[in-house]
C-alpha cells in the first residue's frame, strides 16, 4: 500500500513540475501581448482582443502553476507560531488543514465541470465586443484545479507519512 501511495505522490508531482514549468513561460506571453496592446493604443488602430487575452493568460498561469506552487510549497503562510513547532507536528498540522482544502477543491472541481459542460453544450461567449468562446479558458480552469486537486492530495499523503515517522522520497 506504501508503495502505491508512493508511486501516486511521484507520478502527480512529476506532472505538476512539467505542467508548472510550462505555466511559468505564460507570463511573458502575456506581457507580450500587453507590449502589442500598448504600441497599437498608440501607433495605430487598438485592438479589441488584447485586454481579454491577457486576463485568459493570466488565469492560465494562475491556476496552472498553483499545484507546482503548492508542491515547492511557495504558497504564503502566515507564520506565528508554525516555524517554532516540530516538524512531525507541522505535518500533523498540515494534514489536518489539507483535509479543508481537499473539500474546497472538490466543491470548485464541481462548479467548474458543470460551468464548462455549460460553456460547450452552449457555445458560451464573453459579453465583451470580440466575444471570445468561454469553453477554452473554462476547461484549463477545470484542469487547474483537477491539478491542485490532485497536488493537495499527494501533499496530504506527504504530510501524513511525515506525522507517522516514515518520509516520501
Amino acid at each position: 500500500m506504501f508503495d502505491a501511495i508512493r508511486a501516486y505522490v511521484r507520478a502527480v508531482e512529476w506532472f505538476n513540475r512539467l505542467i508548472g514549468r510550462f505555466a511559468m513561460y505564460l507570463i511573458f506571453v502575456m506581457l507580450g501581448v500587453l507590449l502589442y496592446s500598448s504600441v497599437s493604443k498608440t501607433f495605430f488602430q487598438p485592438s479589441i482582443w488584447t485586454l481579454e487575452t491577457a486576463q485568459f493568460l493570466m488565469v492560465a498561469y494562475f491556476l496552472l502553476g498553483g499545484a507546482y506552487s503548492m508542491q515547492l510549497d511557495a504558497h504564503v503562510r502566515m507564520d506565528l507560531l508554525y516555524s517554532h513547532l516540530k516538524p512531525r507536528t507541522r505535518a500533523i498540522l498540515d494534514a489536518l488543514t489539507v483535509v479543508f482544502l481537499l473539500f474546497y477543491l472538490v466543491m470548485l472541481l464541481y462548479g467548474g465541470v458543470s460551468s464548462s459542460q455549460y460553456a460547450l453544450e452552449y457555445k458560451e461567449t464573453s459579453y465583451s465586443s470580440w466575444s471570445p468562446q468561454m469553453a477554452p479558458i473554462k476547461l484549463i480552469m477545470t484542469f487547474g484545479i483537477l491539478l491542485m486537486l490532485l497536488q493537495a492530495t499527494a501533499t496530504f499523503f506527504r504530510d501524513l507519512a511525515i506525522a507517522l515517522g516514515r518520509e516520501l522520497p
